[in-house]
């Protein structure tokens, strides 16, 4: 079922210092979202036929924590307050949805292009131009009208990787926030290593789904 793979709507994590930070910003930014599930859940249903499965491997959102936000700003040198947060960042709400295909990622860009429930600001596919240091993913960022008094729309960001990017970043993740590590020299030039062999496996996946998807008719 397509259901599991989303958190169900109002079950939020944020804790006391998230709520004293966004303040009356927080209906607004939960709104965003559970509509960015809804609508996701709706787009991965479309791209689901009777003998395929869900394009998701699964999916996961977050309000960003204001610790996390108040750093963010601190290093694009802004002041860490709520109105810099809701005015500059465009990443208060994230949703990362990891696919099993290549093909599956541009899949789900078309329907969340097309969707009615928001307008898309801003692509970077980081698949088709890695970034130096191996990093494969593709970044929108969507505006979703709120209309609430205090809040017309929020920007939110939709992260699109395969399996293996997401394995990926989530240990170059790792590896960027912990100090002291030993041979980091060696490790950085194989993490480099590994995300081509990666990138060269996952397209050898997609090919390998083509041919088998054209032998039984299917496009």
């Amino acid at each position: 079922m397509i259901g599991k793979n989303f958190r169900e709507a109002g079950e939020y994590d944020m804790n006391r210092s998230d709520l004293e930070f966004y303040g009356e910003y927080v209906s607004a930014l939960e709104m965003a979202e559970t509509i960015m599930l809804n609508e996701l859940s709706r787009i991965m249903a479309s791209l689901t036929g009777t003998e395929r499965k869900c394009p998701a491997e699964h999916v996961l959102s977050r309000i960003k924590s204001a610790e996390s936000m108040k750093e963010k700003l601190e290093r694009q040198r802004y002041e860490p307050n709520v109105e810099n947060a809701m005015a500059v960042m465009t990443d208060a709400v994230g949703v990362r949805v990891v696919t099993h295909f290549i093909g599956d990622v541009y899949a789900v860009k078309k329907g969340i292009t097309r969707s009615d429930k928001w307008s898309v600001e801003t692509v970077k596919d980081y698949i088709a131009f890695p970034k130096k240091n191996g990093y494969r993913s593709l970044h929108m960022i969507v505006k979703i009208p709120i209309g609430m008094e205090n809040c017309d729309f929020i920007r939110a960001e939709i992260q699109l990787r395969t399996i293996a990017m997401d394995c990926w970043a989530s240990l170059e993740h790792t590896m960027k926030y912990k100090k002291d590590v030993k041979n980091a020299e060696l490790i950085v030039s194989e993490l480099l290593r590994c995300a081509e062999e990666m990138a060269s496996t996952d397209l050898s996946m997609q090919t390998m789904r083509e041919m088998i998807n054209s032998e039984d008719g299917e496009e």
